[in-house]
């Protein structure tokens, strides 16, 4: 894009680019690097990028690895992988189980990828794979190798019981331990190459590994840089030297010794070492390597560090010195075993010889301490190779390999400042890794274009041969280099300058340096390195004085001879030659054979390093290769920081940037046609389209003048197609906002219009409104000054009149006040001192009246509690039956009681109205005596006069009682007023009471209601909590069955391979691999145990300690449960012998205790008669009395007690009645018995079957009558328990009674209000505590009422039952006399058939060899019904329980539970086996729940199928058994259908286009070529849905209950969203929007299904709902903040680390589609920050849901079914 428009005149062209602004300049002609289009950005192969070059493959990997976060990138057949210093969590065994099985190009980049393809080609194309790992310190490459080994442990497990995989896996701490450290550049730095083979068996499981070691950095034993540490191991030591077993070693901490001191960095972030140390130490335990070895090894690293710390002084300048009794030098003697003076002596001196004679030549100090380094190094070698030895013995293969995958983990080419020997091997071995692969990667571009028969040319690459050359030929810089090390005086000058001489003109690819005489450089396939001649010939030479190794051959310590003992061999047996270190010359004794070893012993390290790379290369060309190529993204260690300059560094050193030019100079862009057809169809005209698609797309680049896809034409024509698509989007924009904007306009006229009427309409009507207002106020005036002054007037006359008015009227009412004032006074003293005196008298009534009320109340509830208490209690029933006469004595009593009081009463009236006579008499006496009196006043009248004298007197007096008056009014208001006020008061007091009473009655309504919300609340978490709690569970005991039937298997294999071996050994008893063996050989279990204990005992010897360890204890277990099976045997044979003795001893005594019992049950009846006929004439007789009126509540509460028991009498009735029966059946019974068992020699047989049937009919009705005496016993106990409790209730009311008046007597001390306040608190509190009592006993009553009536249902069907055999028991007699003697051969008729089938215990094997083993779901099994296997063999169980053959019914559950495991062991692959007997199953488990006889079963039954019922044997724990298996074969048909599904999910759900031209098909690049995807085929969403019809017809053909086939089918949706969810996790060319949209499409199709099926219910569709949030997620905007939001919101069933994954892989197929921003990713994790979740990426499709079985009754009767012939089971005879 131009930044700034060209004018003329302008001399250059300013371009804006993505990251700056590039100036385009004619006359450089210097144009900048043609980007990729958006499609092809962050592309997961460098090879399918249009344009390669540099800039766009840093760019992609920068892409990929700073914005998606994705480490791994393929670039052809090598994998990039960038170190991110960062833990990520791609590396869990759900990711490797993802990778397992799926094509290299089907899945994002990685490791496991690489690792799959390498063990999916070893088993397609029987050759042996390697995978070579190569990268800078630091780079990961260790890690790499690491998850490689794991991916091969996890996928292929291991062929044996020794646990290989895992000792492969140990030994990577090991080895990591005493071959890593930290340097500069990585904290876990590998300090020597590695190859690693894995080996495997032809069934491709992990047998043995081995391992070759190359050139051991020995050099920092003795030598760390700044910030760098020395072996981990050292650090280990030190920092746990506090350990009681290491005290002996005498360390202390790193920075104590010299060479753990030197780096100055012994602490590592983040690393504790002393776990460290315990993680090696385990896995030398798991390698075999004992404690003592274990202590050995570590005394030998710890004499290294003390020799390290050795001080050596000088003593001349020629001589030094080792000061008496050094500390180091002691412990270091010590701990290897040497004596100190010859260790001193050595380390200070060293021996020469000359032809003639040997002497003793003093060392100076800096010779000396190089001397004592060396034999620190040296010793260090040893011990480095000795680990690896004992390695690979530990890992050596116990059965014989089939091939193997090597892995490589090598350093890869290094340059510093300072290069010396070690890097110029490192880079050699990285030239001959190069030519290698470059050879490999033309040799697959060249079979490509040939198999693609595509015209090629050669392609020019770059051949590192003549380096190679340089290196090792002869005259080379090795061959110069050991030459002048056997040189007596060589030095690094001469050698210099020899190479100088020989190569400097006349290899181009050798340089001097300008500046100076000691450096060479060559010029190597990354880069030129310049290498230091200094330290080469001494390197090479790696030379160890000879006597200090004689010193260390004497040691006691019995390791370190062992590890010195092979000192005159040239290489290990392993191979390890380059890390053997340093070879010591020592040559004493001139013989041959010392010369010879000598000889040997003098390979230099560069021979020794060139023949073992030589080795390595050979071996490397024997195997396929894989590249892994580990890339350091930065120098200071920072997570997810990219440095350009770094990486092309390592991309062209590691030769990836070769790969990609070599794919450039071909044809880099490859693709299908349909692919091709797909991307590019917007190009072509309808009539270019043509049936064949080849043609069709070759027609088009015809069309578009493009031969072939050469590099950069992909971008061309993804121009082409963005020019189109934009301008098909123009004419889409510009038609529709043609639409919108005439639309508009449209919308706006109408509105213009619409607005200009309602503006005219509304001038209009505001005209016409003012002009009436004007009219209106007119009239408004006028009438209002009227009224004014009308109303002026009328105010002047009426006030005249009302002061006149008041006038008069005051002058009236002043005169009559005056009067009336006198008169009120006495009428005011009056009523005024009557009222004070009625109010202290009503509060004195008022608060008595109060008190006894509460009191009567108080007792009258607790009356009535205990009356409610009385009348709701079973008790009282009982007692109305039981104690009915003392009640009505009672009754009478208290009628004779009311008698006494009546006469009394009579006695009292007559004596009152005898005193009221007396007082009438006396009454006329006086009226007597007031009549004269009366005569006496009248003749007194005459006193008048006096009378008024007084009157005046009286007149004065009461003006001064006027003024008193005044006074006692003024009083009296003074005193009404406090009244009132206090009056106020109190109503004030009363209406806070209630106020408050009424809260309280709000508060407790609402904590009622609260604690109800509360209660259902918690009910329903708790329920919720349970049902979870039951899933996991069931799941974690069928995960436990699971396991339990793997063991078994495996136990099975380890058995079969036993017997084997002891049948090869014995020829003439070999068995043969059949499906079609004999009866013995396929079921008698016994035999096959007693062949294995005999052919264990010749091969016990060569199988693994573990494994006879656990044979041993299977067969101790298998002695003890037959030991104990034999002992429950015989005790359930001495118990029946028992129980038989004792039956026969009772039987008189049960009869006679009948017979007594009848009798007691009579007189109780009679009792009961009497005491009711006494108790209704004594009501009678009240009534009659008048004591008790028919109506009244008393009388009420009486009838009904006495309806009650006469309703429980009748009940008695009928028991006595219905056990008079039972007694005259059984003595009927008794009766025939002994009359048929009467000795006759001549009797019939059918007359002994009949006492059979009698002797059986009687046994049942004595069990019943057995079982009626224990209930009437129990009840009686129960009445006598429930009287008990009543008794403690009644304590506790009389307790409760003395506290209410205890409470009572308090609450009248104190004061009114407190008194109303504790009242009201403690009616609350006593009304709760009854509420609840009630609610307690209401439910009690609830549950015994219901328990009484179904025991009561129970047993009146049982003696309906009994009663009716007893009336066919006492006809059957009669009617058998007529039958035949043999009535074995009576054909019998259809109604009589039992539903049993009868078979002979010899016929078992045969019954379960015909009908489980040998018979086929399609073949036979078609025709049948569903289900019929499992009737036949419960009709057979049945006849086995009928005859009570207890032997019988365990043998035949048994061989039916081992036979059906046998043929899903062997046919467990087959979807319809296992279909068939996962039915046939669950039929057998429910006809044991339909026929157990408990009535939680039998509710669906019919009276037929209910006499079918087994009698005589409880086999519940075989139904636990049969469920445990039903269990097992549910998993079994779990992974068979997994097994078929798994291969289509992918291919329907994800690549298939079921929308047609939705998805934009990119390029692949090479990847998705290979191999490997050869031989598959397509699957579309047809194939899943046809196959998922297949599943759903075949089960309900085989009559799965229907229940299960929704768990299955659950299951089945479950495995394809989570294998969709986790391949769209796992490939970033799926995450679009478009694929979105056609994943929707297909869930919305598997809903159909499930809608048309009628499963919508089965919970299928909820296991799609992450796979259905991921599609609109891909599918929704992805900007905004609300979008985020909106995201958070939708995602609810996705993991944040699922959701953010998504982002990060999504990627645009199409320009117009937007990338995520990492902004916008932000802000998504950190609004899922608090979720609590699985931080588990993808979703574990080995999950299996809990199955349950729930109980489907069969309405089909077993005597109905007819056995087909087919079956062979002729010998069964229906009963």
């Amino acid at each position: 894009e131009l930044s700034k428009d060209y004018k003329n005149g302008d001399t250059s062209l300013q371009l804006l680019l993505e990251d700056r602004t590039y100036k385009l300049d004619p006359k450089t002609k210097n144009l900048p690097y043609l980007r990729n289009p958006d499609i092809l950005v962050g592309e997961n192969d460098l090879t399918a990028l249009s344009y390669l070059h540099e800039p766009a493959v840093l760019h992609n990997l920068k892409v990929r690895f700073i914005d998606s976060k994705l480490i791994y990138t393929y670039c052809g057949i090598v994998l990039v992988a960038i170190n991110p210093y960062e833990m990520l969590p791609i590396y869990g065994t759900d990711i490797i189980n993802a990778y397992s099985g799926q094509n290299m190009g089907d899945m994002d980049p990685h490791i496991f990828a690489v690792a799959e393809e390498a063990y999916k080609q070893m088993a397609r194309d029987e050759r042996n794979q390697s995978i070579i790992v190569s990268g800078e310190s630091g780079a990961g490459k260790t890690v790499s190798a690491k998850y490689a080994m794991r991916y091969f442990a996890t996928v292929s497990g291991s062929a044996t019981e020794a646990n290989i995989e895992e000792k492969v896996l140990a030994s990577n701490p090991i080895m990591e331990a005493i071959g890593n450290a930290k340097t500069t550049r990585n904290d876990n730095s590998s300090r020597f190459g590695k190859y690693i083979e894995i080996g495997f068996d032809n069934r491709y499981r992990i047998t043995g590994a081995n391992m070759r070691t190359y050139l051991l950095e020995k050099s920092r034993v003795v030598f760390q840089a700044d910030d760098e540490r020395n072996y981990h191991i050292f650090y280990q030591l030190c920092a746990s030297s506090h350990l009681p077993e290491f005290k002996s070693l005498k360390l202390s901490n790193a920075n104590d010794f010299l060479y753990t001191r030197q780096g100055g960095s012994p602490v590592i972030d983040g690393v504790d070492d002393s776990k460290e140390l315990c993680t090696t130490r385990n896995a030398f335990t798991l390698l075999g390597i004992n404690d003592s070895n274990q202590m050995g090894l570590f005394q030998v690293l710890a004499a290294i560090l003390h020799l390290g710390n050795v001080e050596i002084k000088d003593k001349d300048a020629d001589s030094c010195l080792i000061p008496p009794n050094n500390r180091h030098l002691t412990a270091f003697c010590e701990l290897v075993g040497v004596t100190y003076q010859d260790m001193a002596q050595w380390l200070s001196h060293k021996k020469l010889k000359t032809a003639t004679e040997t002497y003793i030549k003093p060392l100076p100090r800096l010779q000396a301490t190089n001397a004592r380094d060396a034999l620190s190094k040296h010793i260090y070698a040893k011990l480095f190779n000795w680990i690896v030895e004992h390695v690979n013995k530990a890992l050596i293969a116990s059965v014989k390999q089939h091939s193997f995958i090597g892995v490589l983990d090598i350093y890869g080419f290094e340059t510093f400042e300072v290069n010396s020997f070690e890097q110029f091997c490192i880079n050699y071995a990285n030239e001959k890794l190069q030519q290698q692969f470059n050879m490999h990667v033309f040799k697959l571009e060249q079979e490509e274009y040939m198999r693609e028969q595509i015209p090629w040319t050669l392609i020019d690459f770059y051949d590192n041969q003549p380096c190679i050359n340089l290196i090792e030929a002869k005259m080379g810089v090795l061959d110069l280099l050991d030459e002048e090390c056997k040189m007596p005086k060589g030095s690094d000058d001469s050698w210099a300058q020899k190479l100088y001489n020989t190569h400097l003109k006349t290899c181009s690819l050798f340089e001097k340096p300008r500046m100076s005489n000691r450096a060479f450089i060559i010029q190597h396939f990354a880069d030129k390195v310049e290498y230091q001649c200094e330290g080469f010939l001494e390197k090479n030479k790696d030379t160890v004085n000879e006597e200090q190794i004689n010193v260390l051959k004497a040691s006691k310590f019995d390791l370190l001879v062992e590890l010195f003992q092979d000192e005159g061999k040239a290489s290990s047996p392993t191979g390890q030659a380059p890390g053997t270190g340093g070879r010591t010359r020592l040559s004493i004794k001139p013989d041959k054979s010392r010369q010879s070893s000598s000889r040997e012993h003098k390979m230099t390290v560069g021979c020794q390093f060139r023949n073992s790379l030589q080795m390595l290369m050979e071996t490397l060309n024997a195997t396929t290769p894989h590249y892994v190529r580990c890339i350091k993204p930065n120098d200071f260690k920072l997570a997810f920081s990219f440095d350009p300059k770094r990486a092309v560094q390592q991309l062209r050193a590691c030769g990836v940037l070769e790969t990609i030019r070599i794919s450039a100079a071909g044809f880099p862009s490859r693709w299908t046609y349909q692919e091709f057809f797909s991307r590019y169809r917007v190009l072509m005209k309808q009539k270019d389209v043509l049936p064949d698609k080849k043609l069709t797309c070759r027609n088009v680049l015809e069309k578009l003048k493009i031969t072939i896809l050469k590099a950069g034409q992909v971008a061309y024509l993804e121009k082409l197609r963005a020019d189109k698509l934009r301008a098909a989007c123009i004419r889409i924009q510009k038609t529709i906002r043609c639409w919108l904007a005439r639309k508009r306009y449209l919308r706006q006229r109408s509105a213009a219009i619409t607005i200009q009427r309602f503006t005219r309409g509304y001038q209009a009507r505001c005209l016409a409104k003012f002009m009436r207002r004007t009219q209106a106020a007119t009239i408004i005036q006028k009438y209002q000054r009227m009224y004014v002054e009308r109303k002026r007037y009328r105010q002047k006359q009426a006030a005249a009149l009302a002061m006149q008015t008041i006038l008069r009227a005051y002058m009236a009412r002043q005169k009559y006040q005056a009067l009336l004032r006198e008169h009120k006074a006495v009428i005011i003293q009056k009523h005024v001192r009557g009222w004070l005196a009625r109010c202290w008298y009503k509060r004195c009534l008022h608060a008595i009246v109060y008190l006894q009320c509460c009191i009567r109340r108080m007792r009258a509830k607790r009356e009535l509690k205990k009356l409610k208490i009385e009348a709701r209690s079973v008790e009282h029933f009982k007692k109305l039956n039981k104690g009915m006469e003392n009640k009505i004595m009672q009754l009478q009593r208290k009628i004779d009681e009311q008698n006494k009081d009546n006469r009394s009463i009579s006695e009292r009236l007559l004596s009152l109205e005898s005193s009221y006579a007396a007082e009438s008499e006396r009454m006329r006496g006086e009226l007597g005596r007031l009549r004269g009196a009366e005569e006496e006043a009248k003749s007194k009248a005459i006193q008048v006069s006096s009378l008024l004298e007084e009157l005046e007197k009286l007149r004065r007096e009461l003006s001064v009682t006027q003024q008193e008056k005044k006074t006692i009014e003024d009083w009296a208001q003074t005193y009404r007023d406090e009244m009132e006020k206090m009056v106020s008061e109190l109503k004030d007091q009363n209406g806070l009471l209630k106020k408050d009473k009424d809260d309280l009655n709000r508060m407790i309504q609402e904590q009622s209601q609260q604690m109800t919300e509360k209660m259902t609340r918690a009910i329903a978490e708790e329920t919720q909590q349970l049902e979870t709690d039951l899933n996991e569970e069931r799941s974690r005991y069928q995960n436990l069955l699971t396991e339990h039937l793997r063991l078994e298997e495996k136990y099975d294999d380890l058995k079969e391979e036993i017997a084997l071996s002891s049948n090869v050994s014995k020829p003439g008893h070999r068995r043969t691999d059949s499906t079609h063996s004999s009866n013995e050989s396929e079921y008698t279990y016994n035999s096959e145990y007693t062949e294995l204990e005999e052919g264990s005992r010749e091969v016990i010897r060569g199988i693994d300690t573990s494994l006879t360890l656990k044979l041993q204890k299977r067969l101790t277990e298998l002695e003890q449960e037959k030991q104990s099976l034999r002992d429950e045997l015989e005790n359930k044979e001495e118990q029946f012998q028992r129980d038989d003795a004792e039956f026969k001893k009772a039987r008189g005594a049960e009869l006679e205790y009948e017979s007594l019992k009848r009798q007691e049950l009579e007189s109780e009846n009679k009792k009961l008669k009497r005491d009711l006929g006494e108790m209704r004439q004594s009501l009678l007789g009240d009534a009659a009395a008048g004591t008790g009126a028919p109506g009244s509540p008393a009388y009420k509460v009486l009838l009904d007690q006495l309806n009650a028991a006469c309703e429980e009498l009748e009940v008695r009735k009928e028991e006595v009645l219905i056990l008079r029966s039972q007694l005259v059946s059984q003595k009927e019974a008794m009766h025939h018995k002994e009359t048929m068992t009467e000795p006759s020699v001549y009797a019939d047989v059918s007359k002994l079957k009949d006492t059979d049937e009698l002797k059986q009919a009687y046994i049942g009705l004595k069990d019943t009558n057995r079982l009626l005496e224990h209930q009437l016993q129990t009840q009686r106990r129960s009445y006598d328990n429930e009287v008990e409790v009543l008794r403690g209730e009644l304590q506790n009311v009389k307790e409760e009674n003395n506290r209410q008046q205890q409470l009572l007597a308090q609450n009248l001390q104190l004061p009114p209000e407190a008194r109303i306040e504790a009242s009201l608190q403690h009616e609350i509190t006593r009304l709760t505590n009854e509420n609840l009592d009630l609610m307690e006993q209401l439910e009690k009553q609830d549950r015994t009422i219901r328990k009484l009536k179904k025991q009561l249902k129970v047993y009146s069907k049982r003696i309906g039952e009994m009663g009716a055999g007893q009336t066919e028991g006492q006809t059957s007699p009669g009617q058998m006399v007529e039958e035949p003697i043999h009535p074995v051969n009576i054909p019998r008729r259809e109604k009589d058939f039992q539903g049993m089938l009868e078979y002979k215990k010899e016929d078992e094997l045969k019954l379960v060899k015909n009908l489980i083993l040998e018979l086929k779901p399609r073949g036979v099994a078609v025709n049948l019904i569903p289900g019929l296997p499992a009737y036949i063999l419960f009709m057979c169980l049945r006849h086995a329980d009928y005859v009570n053959d207890d032997q019988k019914v365990r043998t035949l559950l048994t061989s039916t539970i081992n036979t059906i495991k046998k043929i899903l062991k062997k046919r467990g692959d087959d979807f319809e086996t296992v279909s068939f007997w996962l039915a046939n199953t669950c039929r057998f488990l429910h006809c044991l729940k339909q026929y157990s006889g408990d009535e939680a079963f039998m509710k669906h039954n019919t009276s037929r199928q209910n006499e079918h019922c087994l009698s005589n044997f409880d086999l519940a724990e075989y139904r636990q058994v049969i469920s445990d298996l039903a269990i097992q074969i549910y998993q079994q048909l779990i992974k068979c259908m997994e097994n078929i599904l798994q291969p289509m999910i992918v291919s329907a759900m994800l690549e298939h286009e079921t929308i047609q031209g939705v998805s934009g098909v990119k390029p692949t690049g090479l990847r998705k070529r290979t191999s490997s995807i050869a031989d598959e085929g397509t699957y579309t969403l047809d194939s899943i849905l046809r196959q998922l019809n297949a599943f759903h017809s075949t089960m309900c053909q085989h009559g799965t209950d229907p229940e299960l086939i929704k768990q299955v089918v659950r299951q089945q949706f479950y495995i394809i969203g989570a294998v969709t969810l986790n391949n769209l996790l796992l490939r970033k060319d799926m995450c679009s929007w478009s694929k979105g949209m056609q994943i929707r499409y297909n869930v919305s199709q598997l809903e159909e299904w499930l809608r048309d099926k009628g499963l919508m219910t089965c919970g299928a569709k909820e296991t799609l709902e992450p796979l259905i949030q991921a599609a609109q997620l891909l599918q929704v905007k992805k900007k905004t903040d609300e979008d985020a939001e909106a995201i958070c919101f939708m995602c609810h069933a996705l993991t944040t680390a699922q959701i953010v994954k998504i982002l990060n892989l999504y990627t645009p197929v199409n320009e117009f589609e937007e990338r995520v921003s990492i902004t916008f990713i932000r802000t998504i994790q950190t609004r899922l920050r608090d979720r609590c979740e699985s931080p588990q990426l993808l979703m574990d499709t080995k999950m299996i849901y809990p199955v349950t079985f729930p109980f489907n009754p069969s309405s089909l009767a077993l005597e109905t079914i007819q056995i087909p012939s087919s079956l062979n089971l002729g010998f069964l005879t229906r009963v």
